[in-house]
């Protein structure tokens, strides 16, 4: 893959998260807990890869994605235009997508307070123009990413996914994992990535990516295995990790490097992403 003008789409989910820092995640049973430290801050796994991009440099960049109709939406939509993004904001009735996330070192969990209704209609016109001209489109798990397959599948970009903690089972994640010529997911689920990688292969995948958290990630492409080390990071907030490593590799790969260079580029990006309270450094500028 080589550098070309023009660009990347990302489709797919943004947020607006309160996050809550605990000693320990929460037992199975009533108790009080005292956070260490609480904020609000923008989420979504699209918003948080569209930032990486855009700080790494990567022109034209398109996000694509769906708000509700209240107050919150205006919180996500300046948090991603004060940082000079260009977004296709499409507004859905009802109440935009927010997560409360409780994090505990590496540990979280996420709850959805609220998530937006798919907007009636086809996926906007500037999108479907976008992904026509786009080199590279990362579709990510909603539903509108979804309404927007045949229009990626039937482009010249190449299709990239984030299947995040995939099981290999999963119904809802199969159509985005045949879309893709590239699919990133995490083990977090898999007991045995290495067969999952191999059988998408067969498939016919030109990339599969499994990250693993500390132990750093491993990839599969025609050439065979590579595997990168986890980088040291001092961890502040383990949101928009997985996004930055994608955002890492896609930008590296762009730009020309080879799969284990690209690997390295991209475990670099997600510690920018872990030593961040936000998703990216670029929300620490306010």
């Amino acid at each position: 893959m080589t550098r070309s003008s023009n660009g990347v789409v990302v489709v797919g989910p943004s947020s607006w998260n309160t996050i809550v820092q605990l000693a320990h995640l929460p037992a199975q049973r009533p108790q009080t807990l005292f956070a260490s430290g609480s904020w609000t801050t923008l989420g979504g796994t699209s918003a948080g890869k569209t930032l990486h991009l855009a700080e790494l440099g990567v022109r034209p960049l398109l996000l694509s994605t769906v708000v509700g109709d209240d107050d919150v939406a205006d919180l996500i939509r300046t948090a991603l235009t004060n940082r000079g993004l260009d977004v296709v904001l499409e507004r859905a009735s009802g109440r935009s997508e927010q997560h409360l996330n409780l994090m505990a070192g590496a540990a979280r969990v996420s709850i959805y307070l609220s998530l937006p209704a798919v907007p009636p209609g086809a996926v906007p016109v500037e999108t479907q123009e976008a992904i026509g001209r786009a080199d590279h489109v990362v579709l990510d798990l909603s539903e509108r990413a979804r309404d927007a397959i045949p229009y990626a599948v039937s482009s010249q970009a190449t299709v990239w996914t984030d299947l995040h903690d995939y099981d290999g089972q999963s119904a809802y994640h199969r159509p985005f994992r045949d879309a893709a010529d590239i699919v990133f997911m995490s083990s977090d689920a898999l007991p045995d990535p290495r067969s999952l990688m191999l059988e998408m292969r067969a498939e016919g995948k030109q990339l599969v990516v499994c990250t693993r958290a500390s132990e750093g990630a491993i990839a599969l492409d025609a050439a065979g295995w590579h595997q990168v080390d986890a980088l040291p990071a001092t961890v502040v907030d383990t949101n928009g990790a997985g996004d930055a490593f994608l955002a890492g590799f896609l930008s590296a790969t762009r730009g020309g490097e080879g799969v284990g260079s690209a690997l390295r580029s991209a475990a670099a990006q997600a510690v920018r992403a872990l030593g961040s309270r936000h998703l990216s450094p670029l929300l620490d500028e306010r």
